[in-house]
């Protein structure tokens, strides 16, 4: 057994998809899949159906996930601690978070999360969700910041994670003002729209709240990116709209250089929460979460 085996597990098991989940975990496709199967000879059992929509759990694998998962925290949170003791290492607290985040809303908020709980040092892993989730999953973290909705859960199971509300964002759809889109999206031609990738979490919750909508505005992508600071720019430069973060968007909105897209009904209101497992963390993280 090798602890990069389960950690490869966790990130199909999340994925579903052979070539998303090597990516994920930075290694080739065929490297992926050889250590896949080199789980499976070792547990003597299939845990994946592959198909050519992808790979699904089989039933011992879905007996074996939660263990896996618990597995590599543990061991991730067993370093990290043992480091701490021999004095290597800072009693650190290690955050996930997505990059719109990271850049606008994480470093006021630690800073206020500061003053009733200082901090020794910090590491701050910038990611799109999907990488932010793997991390948390695999112990690589102990806290994911990310934008939340109530209708598009995150990627892990609610059972075995806390999570509280540190602020709220909303998603606006803007565009430069000089671009003239129709105020009618769901009228006359197709807009011009900058999406999100499959990696975004932003990207999850526009295409939950379209679905949503028993008219959706008549829309076609010209441009996307998992990252909401690229969609802003090619906003700016006029090459269509994007639903894009308050906090991100904020400057931009109030010199002119963007305006609205469509009306306030197109907004979506947002959480920003703070996720942790369920299992004990360190003292310093226990600290640090019971005074948030």
């Amino acid at each position: 057994m090798e602890l990069v085996w389960l950690e490869d597990f966790n990130a199909l098991a999340q994925s579903g998809n052979f070539s998303r989940a090597a990516e994920l975990r930075h290694v080739t496709q065929p490297a992926f899949s050889r250590r896949i199967r080199a789980l499976e000879t070792w547990v003597g059992v299939d845990l994946f159906e592959r198909t050519t929509q992808g790979a699904t759990l089989t039933d011992a694998g879905q007996h074996v996930l939660a263990n896996a998962q618990e597995m590599t925290r543990r061991v991730y949170q067993m370093r990290q601690e043992a480091r701490e003791v021999a004095g290597k290492q800072a009693r650190s607290l290690h955050f996930a978070a997505t990059h719109s985040l990271s850049f606008t809303f994480f470093p006021g908020w630690v800073r206020a999360a500061e003053r009733t709980s200082p901090i020794e040092a910090i590491r701050l892993h910038s990611d799109n969700m999907r990488a932010c989730e793997q991390m948390l999953l695999g112990g690589e973290v102990q806290f994911l910041l990310c934008h939340q909705h109530p209708e598009v859960p995150p990627l892990f199971p609610a059972e075995s994670f806390y999570s509280k509300v540190v602020g709220s964002d909303v998603l606006i759809p803007l565009a430069a003002g000089a671009l003239g889109l129709s105020p009618e999206p769901t009228s006359g031609g197709p807009q011009p729209l900058l999406g999100y990738t499959a990696e975004s979490g932003l990207g999850r919750i526009v295409s939950a709240r379209l679905r949503k909508e028993p008219q959706p505005p008549h829309l076609q992508t010209v441009f996307s990116s998992h990252l909401a600071a690229v969609l802003l720019s090619m906003a700016l430069e006029g090459k269509g709209f994007a639903w894009l973060p308050r906090t991100l968007a904020e400057p931009e909105m109030t010199n002119g250089k963007l305006c609205r897209a469509l009306d306030e009904h197109w907004d979506i209101p947002m959480e920003i929460r703070l996720f942790r497992p369920s299992m004990a963390l360190s003292d310093f993280a226990e600290d640090f979460w019971a005074k948030l």
